[in-house]
């Protein structure tokens, strides 16, 4: 019992740390509640000698209680203290922590592929958690105050791995995108969501390290923390605008939730043919979701007709979301077309949905289930990221970066566009398979973080919603309510610069999670040794 108690203690700790992290993510937005759940995680993690330096009785004598030999002071250890924990322990506790958070953060997936694969992937995202309950299990036995530094390292390290590997890793759940409301999200034009999301967790331990603390280290941890939440005042702020133009973002909604309505794709096209030709006054360009036309308009004379008549009437180049096929296979397609000159500039997704839009591995997963057949067989692009626009109103050739749905998650979709010329951003979803879930929500989080991490304005534009316009300091100007017809219309700013993060934000995960490899090298080094 006496060993079953704090284990138990440990284990609710672990799980209601998922539980606040969740909580930082839209669309509750709670950020605070990430650094409450990274510190309380670290707990459930850490050694029994740390938890007690950290408790209230070691803050009043001011001594660590390993070094007390009083018999008494041994029996005021908290409960969850007294076990000094394994690898495997520890693996459990990130688990279970993982397991709790993926499963309240990730329902929309079953509504997708259904309950199985939802669970499934669940359970493998928590394995990382796992390893790196493993992992500060090996880095704690050489380091025990240190822990609190070489935390936020290692962290990173899982966090690079879940978001690398394999086929292109998920980096859907960095813990960065829950901070998009705090004052850490100013860091991200200098290293992006992967510094967003250290920092987070180095905030947490400056928190714990406040226990460890004489008076004087106190104070100038307060001042330390102090800077980091006005950050805003001197990292925010972007370049100066060149020019704006006048832009509808066109959600235009489906005839039906879920999967069904995919057997409807040319009442999807009628209804944002409609919904286009309500614009009344005159826009620079229109932006289309991605599988606004699911019906080729380029093969398909119905859908060609129905698409010219929305041009003829708006008179701007509409850059819609539609499926093609060249000699590699079928591609998940954003296209330009003009009034007047027709077809233009096409970019093809090439950050591709696993077990949904391909099937990795196909016919090694079709000897367990037939079932692998239902993911799609999209085939990625190799293009920019951009395409070439000329706005109707202001007569000028403008540039446009493209992160198609699942693709702002992933850095280089969005630096590759800035460094080919981006001067906007837009991000084309189709969300109506996942109802009125969470999914919508956590995507539009990620495209405001993209608009402050580079310096960009940003357009969402969604089949069902929810579709914005974001300005470059990440605030939404407009947007819609899910499930319904509507047009947002707006100026948008132009920009050119070209953020630290754009430009070398590949290095900055890779520098983190190497460290975090070498403070695991250096731990496991040093035991060797001392056997």
């Amino acid at each position: 019992m006496k060993t079953v108690f704090p284990l138990l203690l440990r284990t609710g700790a672990a799980a209601l740390s998922g539980i606040l992290i969740y909580a930082s993510y839209a669309p509750l937005g709670w950020y605070c509640a990430a650094i409450i759940g990274v510190a309380l995680l670290f707990l459930a993690l850490a050694p029994a000698t740390l938890i007690r330096e950290l408790s209230s009785f070691a803050l009043r004598n001011k001594q660590p209680l390993k070094k007390t030999k009083h018999k008494a002071t041994t029996k005021k250890k908290t409960p969850i203290s007294t076990l000094d924990l394994s690898g495997r322990t520890r693996f459990f506790l990130g688990f279970v922590h993982g397991m709790v958070l993926y499963l309240l953060l990730l329902p929309w997936i079953g509504e997708l592929v259904g309950a199985f694969p939802y669970v499934a992937l669940c359970v493998y995202l928590s394995l990382w958690s796992g390893l790196l309950g493993v992992c500060f299990s090996i880095i704690s036995k050489k380091f025990v105050r240190g822990a609190l530094v070489c935390f936020p390292f290692i962290y990173a390290t899982i966090e690079w791995g879940r978001s690398t590997i394999p086929f292109g890793g998920f980096a859907w759940v960095r813990l960065a995108w829950g901070q998009v409301d705090s004052p850490l999200v100013y860091f991200a034009p200098w290293g992006g969501a992967p510094l967003v999301s250290f920092l987070t967790t180095g905030i947490a331990m400056l928190f714990l390290a406040l226990c460890l603390s004489q008076f004087f280290r106190k104070v100038l941890i307060s001042l330390i923390v102090f800077g980091l939440i006005n950050v805003n005042a001197w990292l925010s702020g972007g370049s100066a605008d060149q020019g704006h133009i006048k832009v509808a973002a066109v959600q235009g909604n489906v005839p039906q939730l879920g999967l069904e309505f995919n057997a409807q794709r040319r009442a999807v096209l009628r209804n944002h043919v409609v919904e286009t030709e309500k614009i009344t006054q005159p826009v620079d360009a229109v932006f289309w979701p991605e599988n606004a036309a699911d019906v080729n308009p380029f093969s398909d004379t119905q859908a060609g007709l129905m698409l010219g008549q929305a041009l003829d009437r708006v008179q701007a180049p509409i850059l819609l979301g539609t499926i093609t096929e060249d000699a590699s296979g079928l591609h998940n397609t954003m296209v330009v077309m003009d009034p007047r000159t027709g077809k233009g500039d096409e970019h093809n997704k090439k950050f591709l949905q696993p077990f949904g839009e391909y099937m990795p591995w196909r016919s090694f997963f079709r000897m367990f289930t037939p079932l692998v057949d239902l993911a799609g067989d999209f085939k990625p692009g190799n293009g920019t990221g951009t395409v070439a626009m000329h706005t109707a109103q202001s007569n000028q050739n403008i540039t446009v970066g493209i992160t198609t749905c699942y693709e702002v998650a992933f850095d280089q979709a969005g630096h590759s566009a800035i460094n080919a010329g981006a001067q906007i951003l837009t991000t084309p979803t189709n969300n109506a398979t996942f109802g009125f879930s969470d999914m919508t929500y956590q995507q539009l989080a990620m495209s405001r973080m993209r608009a402050i991490e580079l310096d960009r304005s940003v357009i969402v534009a969604a089949t069902s919603g929810v579709s914005a316009l974001i300005d470059p300091d990440g605030v939404v100007k407009q947007k819609t309510e899910i499930f319904t017809s509507d047009t947002l219309i707006d100026d948008m700013p132009l920009r050119s610069s070209v953020t630290f993060s754009a430009r070398y934000g590949h290095f900055v995960e890779p520098i983190l999670g190497c460290i975090g490899i070498v403070l695991l090298g250096i731990s496991i080094f040093s035991q060797r040794v001392r056997k």
